[in-house]
């Protein structure tokens, strides 16, 4: 089977580097993307903070490749395209819809970290962290013209734990999601693959997320702020709240139910700690940024002294 991988992604990467080994696949081509990119949803530019060198390996390895420049849509990255001859294209860690042309051309398959229908659309992990889900996973499925909606070749279930953060749950799912693969990809090769149509029915479509989605509200319950912090802390952008009018980037606390008796976003100190008062319970601050600066254990003292700061303000 003649393969073209579309990503720039380090899980992208990492599929690619699978898809190399695997029997009866031949890489002809890859498309990347510089790390930051318009898009429709964007046009001032999205940084994908998950960004891989995906041309490098292929350049060691003898594989053409093109990089996005401005869209799909270019002729010159079709045509390039179309001359490798695809079988089938792989997509992974993608931020853009394969064109009906390209598709044509051959099926596209594409991860999609949910288990589809759920949560199709953007940042699934981060929506399903956020909601308080305790499930989520990885779905192979083939492309169309819908938001994640085609037929679906493999699906893998994987728990959301109490302490996630993103980056831990992520690592999982990577590993899923290459399991899925070594199985599917030699099946598609040989003719061999089977497909499941999605039951449009539990489909939920989430949006894309912004780093400016991440503002804090202290209004909210300690657990849910915990969720909402755990969800965006490194390697992405953060959750955060403002601190005198400026950003305050919050990558780690722990959560208590006790109410601390001050309104929502007070900052008391408690012992060693400091903690902000939430709209039912309190979370103890453990790692912040603050001025492209680090903050945390005895380095909170310079920022909040005896406490008493009100946070988002």
């Amino acid at each position: 089977m003649r393969l073209v991988f579309i990503g720039s992604s380090r899980f992208g990467l990492r599929c690619l580097e699978l898809a190399l080994q695997l029997p009866n696949i031949r890489v002809v081509g890859a498309v990347t993307a510089p790390q930051k990119f318009a898009i429709s949803y964007r046009p001032e530019g999205v940084t994908n903070v998950l960004h891989a060198d995906v041309r490098s390996l292929c350049d060691a390895k003898g594989i053409p490749c093109e990089t996005l420049e401005r869209s799909m849509r270019e002729e010159a990255l079709y045509d390039a395209v179309r001359g490798w001859q695809p079988d089938a294209f792989l997509v992974v860690g993608w931020y853009h819809m394969i064109p009906r042309n390209w598709r044509a051309l051959a099926p596209a398959y594409g991860l999609h970290a949910s288990l589809l229908p759920d949560y199709s659309g953007g940042a699934p992990l981060v929506w399903a962290m956020i909601n308080g889900e305790t499930r989520t996973g990885i779905s192979l499925f083939q492309m169309d013209d819908g938001v994640d909606s085609g037929p679906i070749l493999g699906q893998a279930e994987e728990p959301i734990l109490d302490g996630d953060t993103i980056k831990t749950l992520y690592s999982r799912i990577e590993e899923r999601g290459l399991e899925l693969l070594k199985v599917a990809l030699p099946k598609l090769a040989a003719g061999a693959a089977e497909f499941k149509t999605q039951d449009e029915s539990k489909r939920r479509v989430f949006p894309q997320r912004s780093p400016e989605d991440g503002l804090i509200d202290w209004t909210h319950d300690a657990k849910s702020i915990d969720r909402f912090i755990r969800a965006q802390t490194r390697p992405y952008p953060g959750a955060y709240t403002t601190l005198s009018g400026e950003n305050l980037i919050v990558w780690e606390v722990s959560r208590s139910s006790e109410s601390l008796g001050y309104p929502a976003g007070t900052v008391v100190r408690k012992g060693d700690g400091y903690w902000v008062c939430c709209g039912d319970g309190a979370v103890s601050l453990r790692s912040l940024q603050f001025r492209d600066r680090d903050v945390e254990g005895p380095q909170l003292m310079n920022l909040f002294g005896a406490g008493s700061q009100k946070l988002g303000d």
